[in-house]
């Protein structure tokens, strides 16, 4: 994993569009489409605005968890992509379930 691009501009991990938690984890077991995906790591930065300084010493999130077994990418519970890239489904997210993974292709 080289990068994890994020336009969800309200997570509390994001940085300049780029992913610095520790590790994410993408879930949608069934998906069909990016729709139907989420990044459960997603986190409110009107709650938690402070995780992204503390993640950056660290550098940008290298790990992608992958639970959407639909998803061509999914290499056990490993995203399998060098680049991958995580959207909103709303102008701001208050949910994990309103962000998805724009990189999911289904098998």
């Amino acid at each position: 994993m080289e990068n994890i691009s994020c336009s969800v501009i309200n997570c509390s991990h994001n940085d300049g569009g780029t992913c610095y938690a520790n590790k994410i984890s993408v879930n949608g077991k069934k998906a069909r489409t990016s729709v139907h995906t989420c990044c459960s790591s997603f986190l409110d930065e009107s709650v938690y605005s402070n995780l992204t300084n503390n993640t950056n010493d660290n550098g940008s999130c290298k790990i992608a968890l992958c639970n959407v077994k639909t998803c061509t990418y999914n290499a056990g519970t490993v995203c399998s992509l060098h680049d991958l890239a995580v959207t909103a489904n709303a102008s701001n997210a208050n949910l994990y379930s309103e962000t998805s993974c724009a990189s999911f292709k289904c098998k």
